[in-house]
């Protein structure tokens, strides 16, 4: 007798991605479990859009692991206002500009944000600080981390001029994909202000449980923070040379992150 399920040859190729390949056909439809993956996939990238960040647990969890913890928040009011107006997620809110200034100039300050998938931050954020704790030897818990709602990449850099740091690393929830709905994406932008445009930023993205681990962002981002800071500059001009390159010695990193005079 005839089989009705004929062997797919290019379902061997799908255990080397999660790309949507090899899925099959019934007739001229999809397989229903395929359907099914489907739905789900695009069920939890749009709650990743819309969930909020548990703010409290993520800052608990930070100041356990040793970290100080800042609040701020853009001026878009809420979720719908903030998907609806990119403009004002790249702003920070005048209440949070006057809180931020109060603070001592850093050469390093970090700003967790939402951004496109609040699971993300939620998710990677403190594993991923506790991979950069090893390879950079400071007093971590002088180095501000600023929790952010509605945020997008730009509000970095009214952050970090607020705080008067010389470079500001920004951790950001990804546009969600059908395979990732929790990718975190980590831009370095030096001297931030104001006006600062996306080729002047650093970016290493796709940090998320199937994508790049902690330890090789950290190793990367780790790289990028002392490269920038000692050639004051970050952007198209700075490359990433973290797998050629070795990273400096610890006294070295402590050098360039002691607190700024300024």
């Amino acid at each position: 007798m005839k089989t009705l399920v004929q062997h797919n040859p290019w379902e061997e190729l799908r255990r080397y991605t999660r790309a949507r390949i090899a899925l099959g056909n019934v007739g001229a439809s999809l397989p229903t479990d395929e359907v099914l993956r489907f739905g789900l996939a695009h069920a939890k990238a749009r709650d990743a859009v819309h969930h909020a960040m548990d703010v409290e647990t993520l800052r608990q969890n930070l100041e356990a692991a040793g970290f100080r913890v800042l609040r701020a928040q853009s001026t878009a009011a809420d979720r719908q206002t903030y998907l609806l107006r990119p403009d004002l997620g790249r702003r920070l809110h005048p209440d949070s500009v006057l809180t931020l200034q109060g603070n001592q100039a850093c050469s390093l300050a970090i700003v967790v944000a939402d951004g496109l998938s609040a699971f993300a931050p939620e998710n990677h954020t403190v594993p991923l600080l506790r991979q950069l704790q090893q390879r950079i030897d400071v007093d971590w818990s002088q180095v501000p981390v600023v929790l952010t709602t509605q945020g997008r990449v730009a509000i970095g850099d009214e952050i970090g001029a607020a705080l008067k740091a010389d470079l500001v690393l920004v951790l950001i929830g990804e546009r969600p994909g059908l395979s990732s709905p929790d990718s975190l994406g980590a831009y370095l932008t030096y001297q931030p202000k104001l006006g600062r445009m996306d080729s002047e930023r650093n970016c290493v993205s796709n940090i998320h449980a199937a994508g790049m681990s902690y330890a090789q962002a950290a190793h990367k981002i780790s790289y990028l923070i002392q490269e920038s800071l000692r050639r004051k500059y970050t952007g198209v001009e700075l490359k990433d040379d973290s797998d050629t390159a070795p990273l400096p010695i610890p006294d070295q990193e402590k050098a360039l992150l002691m607190p700024s005079s300024d």
